[in-house]
């Protein structure tokens, strides 16, 4: 189970984690009779959408988060604006998988919208006021990235 010459393990080792969760969630959820939920709102799906795109970027990408991932990381050069790039500090093994995890807000989005969709389930109002609050610093980094573009354009 190699990439290259890299061993996949730490990614299996992520994916029995995640599958675990899973089902610790389901049958925590059979055991407190919660029921899903018919359907998500079309509120619900963009609040979470845009909520899960700021959490990820948050936990990936800000230079305040840095210290939680530093046993996993190590600075890869510079990101966006207020961002750092890194990559994993391991090059094997969960340490590699957890490093992956806390670099690529892409791997992490599936994580994240699993801990929201959890969320309906069992605390649906506190999901939805996290979410929101989320949704709303998404849009208000969209508005900087504008306002900044705007900027520049007015400027040449």
């Amino acid at each position: 189970m190699t990439e290259g010459n890299r061993s996949r393990s730490g990614y299996l080792a992520s994916l029995v984690m995640y599958a675990l969760t899973v089902i610790a969630v389901a049958i925590l959820g059979r055991l407190t009779h919660r029921r899903l939920p018919e359907a998500m709102s079309v509120q619900d799906l963009v609040t979470t959408a845009f909520a899960a795109h700021k959490l990820s970027r948050t936990v990936t990408k800000d230079a305040v988060v840095a210290p939680l991932r530093a046993p996993f990381t190590r600075p890869a050069g510079n990101g966006g604006p207020g961002e750092v790039m890194e990559r994993p500090k391991a090059e094997d093994g969960v340490a590699r998988g957890i490093g992956q995890l806390l670099t690529c807000p892409f791997c992490l989005d599936v994580w994240v919208v699993t801990g929201f969709t959890v969320g309906h389930v069992f605390a649906p109002r506190a999901t939805r006021m996290i979410g929101e609050s989320l949704a709303v610093l998404a849009g208000a980094d969209f508005l900087h990235l504008a306002y900044a573009t705007a900027q520049q354009i007015a400027e040449q």
